[in-house]
């Protein structure tokens, strides 16, 4: 049986798992799904064409589903969708899509979001990605896997993050960031690769040695960008890593990409 305290406000037309929880003064609106296994912990708040996957744990006080900060936001029927495993910690906020953005916002699986971390209208997480407290994304952000973002950060609307990136605590990111780039500052710059990331995650030294040898190479002054670009794609034709930042910065954006501060290294 679900576990329901009995001052929680849960709509009848919910679909909870049968070994779901929710906790004290918590609301869950009509069109939610709790997968198996979710926890919720006092005062959250559930609204909204809201999915959570199997095993997720949101603490008091978060706001997940309501309707999005978002003018342009008319009624539309759009979705949260959350996936499996996620730690959502306190004051956390996360918003559905709206007709603009392709209706829906999704978070993937794993994923830990502190304290009063914000994820706004029709932004694409990864999996195992983590916002530290106060982190912030704007609408429309998509955010690869693995990726950090530091502290008291803020990333502007349609930028994207990609895979194994690092971003300092109090942060502005006003454009694209590599994969593997690590960024810093009150208008990011790159400051080099994610070195103690990729060692983390078990990168070879093979791969690590080819990144920071591309990752010179496109940030050169030699040429344009594209022919860097075009360039470093032929020389490390046999990294997948390094293809993977290539197959990044090719693809169609709205935003410019976050190039070296003048002390920037790898």
């Amino acid at each position: 049986m679900v576990d329901i305290h009995p001052t929680a406000i849960v709509d009848t037309k919910a679909d909870i798992a049968g070994d779901a929880s929710v906790g004290p003064y918590c609301i869950v609106g009509p069109d939610c799904k709790l997968g198996a296994g979710v926890k919720l912990h006092a005062h959250v708040v559930v609204d909204g064409r809201t999915t959570i996957g199997a095993g997720t744990e949101i603490f008091p006080f978060a706001s997940i589903g309501t309707k999005p900060q978002d003018l342009k936001f008319h009624g539309e029927e759009s979705e949260l969708i959350i996936g499996e495993n996620n730690r959502i910690r306190e004051h956390v906020t996360m918003n559905p899509g709206t007709q603009g953005g392709g209706m829906v916002t999704k978070v993937g699986d794993n994923g830990l979001f502190m304290v009063g971390a914000h994820v706004a209208h029709d932004c694409i997480i990864g999996n195992n990605v983590i916002l530290a407290n106060n982190a912030t994304l704007a609408g429309h952000v998509i955010v690869e896997d693995f990726v950090i973002i530091g502290g008291l950060s803020a990333v502007h609307q349609f930028v994207r993050i990609g895979a194994h990136a690092m971003i300092g605590g109090m942060s502005g990111v006003e454009n694209d960031v590599i994969p593997f780039g690590s960024v810093m500052g009150e208008r990011a710059q790159l400051s080099g690769l994610n070195i103690v990331g990729m060692k983390r995650r078990g990168v070879s030294k093979d791969e690590i040695h080819a990144l920071r040898n591309a990752y010179r190479a496109l940030f050169s002054s030699e040429g344009t960008l594209g022919e860097r670009v075009e360039s470093v794609s032929v020389d490390y034709k046999d990294s997948p890593a390094v293809q993977g930042v290539v197959d990044f910065i090719r693809s169609e954006t709205s935003r410019g990409l976050t190039q070296p501060g003048s002390k920037g290294n790898d």
